[in-house]
């Protein structure tokens, strides 16, 4: 081996060291892995049963044995199951038949970092913020670090240059000694070297790959999008505090493809009659009545609403607004702050029903639309909520608990994947199923507990990509 190849591979070691920094578990890093793998059955909040099981203090129940026992339990919790391990038996029996997802290409630094960032959010204190929820947020603690990376970078580089140096120069002085020729190339020279350059190369391709794959797997995913829609409703009001059924509002879900997004008309159903808000009062209501041409104070929907001029609808809502302030109040007449609370209103109505696109106020409200799947996946509603008899809340969380409704779940291909994996199909009193003859009979028999709807072609391609 030459001289020159020694250096090569000492610096090759001194690069490696130099990942091997940058591949130590973080929280930043637990927060990716917890996304991708682990979001889709457990708890953003580390305290609450879902799908499976809370996972604050993990590691504390898992204390009594070997650190790589956690590790098999998190790649293939059925294996250890299998040989009959005494915590994950225990774990088997309290939430069977639900089956873990086997994760076996997570690394060590993977679980770490994820072990990280579950024992992160559990410790958090929650700020006002999510008081009101019970959500556990995490802290940044691992973006405190950073600045600890950067500065062990500079320090390698440095080490790693000073090295070369010393290296360069014990070889000069070793074949002066013994009257070698002497190596004169200047290190700029060496390090703008063919072999030097193309090794960086690969490594910006490798380092660039990797980078490139990674936000390409999280392209288009927005879990916990939760955008300001054009009026404020509240879930929790209405499906919680009312108990409105979900598909009173969304009657698409459960007879076509689409859930839809209610019309003004089924609002109007109950805000006919229910004119003042209990949380915004007369602010949010009145943009549905602006919409659709209703005079809440005549209670009669206005003929030729789409012809009157802006001034003429300000002059019905904005007396709507007075009057309403006026009773409330037990006034007379409007006095300082209700003339400022009805032009906020008014102006409110105006933006929130009115942009570049569209600017009359009478027609649709245009509310942001907060889950979309690509276009190349096919899903229908109906199959899931009439024939699956699927919860709405198993895809869309607790939405009775929302006043801003966020995405819950990532509808991702890996989690839809899960789910077909887990589901169990409702076959008894679903006249949909009667022609799976040979899955009743095995039910009937015993040689099956469940069919799930992987069983019945769940993953098969063609079933969501067409």
């Amino acid at each position: 081996m030459t001289q020159n190849q020694k250096r090569f591979g000492i610096l090759l070691t001194l690069l490696f060291a130099f990942s091997a920094t940058f591949a130590q578990p973080s929280v930043d890093a637990g927060k990716t892995v917890f996304r991708n793998y682990c979001a889709t059955c457990h708890a953003k909040d580390m305290k609450t049963d879902l799908t499976g099981p809370a996972l604050g203090g993990t590691e504390e129940r898992w204390a009594d044995y070997p650190r790589e026992d956690l590790y098999e339990w998190i790649r293939n919790s059925q294996k250890l199951i299998a040989a009959g391990h005494p915590r994950a038996t225990e774990l088997w029996d309290d939430w069977k038949p639900t089956v873990m997802t086997a994760w076996p290409n997570l690394t060590d630094e993977d679980i770490e970092s994820v072990l990280l960032y579950i024992n992160d959010v559990y410790t958090a204190v929650p700020t006002a913020a999510d008081a009101g929820t019970g959500a556990g947020v995490a802290s940044d603690t691992g973006a405190h670090y950073n600045w600890l990376y950067y500065v062990l970078f500079g320090l390698l580089v440095v080490l790693t240059i000073i090295l070369a140096r010393i290296i360069t120069s014990l070889d000069t002085i070793i074949r002066v000694r013994e009257g070698l020729d002497v190596d004169r190339t200047p290190l700029l020279k060496k390090v703008f070297s063919k072999r030097v350059v193309s090794f960086m190369i690969f490594l910006l391709v490798l380092v660039g790959g990797y980078t490139t794959v990674s936000n390409a797997i999280s392209l288009g995913r927005q879990q916990g999008y939760a955008p300001d829609q054009p009026i404020n409703f509240s879930h929790t009001t209405h499906a919680g505090l009312h108990q409105i059924d979900c598909q009173y509002c969304h009657d698409g879900a459960r007879r076509s493809k689409h859930a839809v997004i209610p019309a003004a008309n089924t609002c109007m159903n109950c805000h006919s009659a229910i004119k003042n808000g209990s949380q915004w009062g007369t602010a949010e209501l009145t943009k549905i009545y602006a919409s659709v041409g209703y005079d809440p104070t005549s209670s009669q929907y206005i003929e030729n609403y789409q012809d009157l001029a802006e001034d003429e609808i300000a002059e019905i809502y904005k007396k709507w607004i007075s009057d309403t302030y006026i009773a409330d109040n037990g006034l007379n007449v409007m006095d300082e702050k209700g003339q400022r609370l009805v032009e906020e209103q008014w102006q409110g109505i105006k933006a929130s029903l009115t942009n570049a696109q569209k600017e009359e106020i009478p027609g649709p409200i245009e509310w942001i639309r907060i889950h979309n799947l690509p276009d190349h996946v096919y899903f229908n509603h109906k199959q899931h909520v009439a024939v699956g008899q699927i919860e709405c809340q198993t895809c869309h969380g607790t939405v009775e608990e929302m006043d801003v409704v966020q995405q819950y779940s990532p509808l991702s291909m890996g989690w839809c994947i899960n789910c077909h994996r887990q589901t169990e199909v409702q076959f008894e009193g679903n006249e949909y199923y009667t022609s799976y003859e040979r899955y009743h009979e095995q039910l009937a028999n015993g040689a099956k507990e469940k069919i799930t709807v992987e069983d019945i072609g769940g993953l098969e391609c063609q079933k969501c990509h067409y």
